[in-house]
């Protein structure tokens, strides 16, 4: 859960303002965690059924071809939107090593260098077989995620104590501006709660019997997991905010320059956390690739096949990163475009088909607050997202 969209949140509060920025937050937090349940307790709906993905239980409620053209390009998106944005993550958390351990050496280094060291070291780890053979890598990058986000606060706090902006705003002064600021970070919130496009793959791995089903585990585990979210995720965005106002960067550590060697250990954290993310997002679409080359393409399943697949989808996805390795931007505009969807609102169609509660109840009213505040931002996000995106490639070349 706790993923490189913590970083850009102080950047959120920057377009929004305090009360704004930590009230949206807040109920983003409590949305998805609601929405969560519902794909928790969704996963066993039928008796004697497990559903192992999240486009499967799509396909449950949609019916077989829609589920398909509903869930599954959105699952996927989501995926792929992660791992692009863990690229430029990766290769500018270690570029910014680089700089402050020796920054007459590495000042105005290329960003494209990083990125494709980050991609050399993919195109290795890409090749581990499945998500049980991720444990380890998935165990050190949350201990990264914690220590990461804690060390940003303690830092920000740290700064803010000698120097902090004498008056708190917005980051735009037009109107226009404020509201393209504001819905941009929408998506950038959006996007920090992405962890329920693998939540059911996750929740397979468990196991399960009538007696004993997976669900209650899964609760437990969701539940800590959703406590260290909260203590990440608003102890990063409000002492961020609160140390430089809307000059913050869209990536905190960035800002944050003293003491030089906390700062590079913290970026080298984000660095082995993203190396442990993209696994974790990107095996769902390894499984993909594969099983849909074997299908209609009617290639042999083996280890050249898995070479081929998932080194296509890494360079793919590292090329994209080098083109447009706008960190604030990209969290807008996808976190707006696809994660809203995914986290905010898909589960609550979904539980609203099954369960059909009465009108008026809580969970109809819950769902139904949810879907509307999901919607709103998959609308709404995107511009915002996208016009960052546009004003920062004004001053950038391509693959510098």
């Amino acid at each position: 859960m706790v993923g490189a969209g913590v970083l850009g949140l102080p950047f959120a509060m920057s377009h929004l303002g305090w009360i704004p920025g930590v009230f949206t937050i807040l109920a983003s937090w409590l949305i998805t965690l609601y929405s969560l349940w519902q794909m928790v307790e969704m996963h066993e709906i039928v008796p004697g059924k497990r559903f192992d993905r999240y486009s499967e239980l799509g396909e449950h409620v949609f019916g077989p071809k829609l589920g398909y053209w509903i869930v599954m390009p959105q699952q996927m998106l989501v995926q792929v939107a992660s791992d692009i944005v863990y690229m430029v993550t990766g290769g500018k958390s270690l570029l910014k090593v680089f700089e402050l351990i020796n920054p007459s050496l590495f000042e105005g280094t290329r960003l494209t260098y990083f990125i494709l060291i980050f991609l050399a070291l993919h195109l290795v780890l890409s090749q581990i077989p499945n998500f049980n053979s991720l444990k380890g890598v998935s165990l050190l990058a949350a201990i990264m995620s914690v220590s990461y986000s804690t060390l940003a606060c303690v830092t920000s706090i740290i700064r803010g104590t000698t120097h902090h902006p004498p008056r708190y705003g917005v980051r735009s002064h037009t109107e226009a501006g404020k509201f393209f600021d504001a819905v941009s970070a929408l998506g950038t919130i959006a996007f920090a709660f992405a962890g329920h496009s693998v939540v059911l793959e996750i929740q397979a791995t468990i196991p399960s019997t009538p007696e004993k089903p997976s669900k209650k585990p899964m609760w437990w585990g969701v539940l800590a997991a959703y406590a260290i979210v909260a203590w990440c995720y608003f102890s990063v965005a409000i002492s961020g905010y609160w140390a430089f106002g809307q000059f913050v960067a869209d990536d905190v550590l960035i800002s944050l320059k003293k003491p030089a060697w906390l700062i590079a250990i913290s970026n080298f954290m984000v660095f082995i956390h993203v190396v442990g993310s993209y696994q974790v997002f990107a095996m769902p679409v390894f499984d993909l690739l594969e099983s849909n080359l074997v299908k209609h393409l009617h290639c042999t399943p083996g280890r050249t096949l898995r070479i081929f697949a998932r080194s296509t989808y890494v360079a793919f996805t590292a090329f994209v990163a080098i083109c447009i390795p706008f960190f604030g931007g990209l969290l807008g505009f996808f976190g707006g475009l696809v994660f809203s969807s995914t986290s905010y609102f898909i589960p609550c169609i979904m539980w609203l088909i099954l369960k059909k509660p009465k009108r008026w109840s809580f969970h109809w009213i819950a769902s139904w607050i949810s879907i509307i505040v999901g919607v709103t931002i998959v609308i709404l996000a995107p511009m915002g997202g996208m016009r960052q995106i546009i004003l920062s490639s004004k001053s950038y070349k391509m693959f510098s």
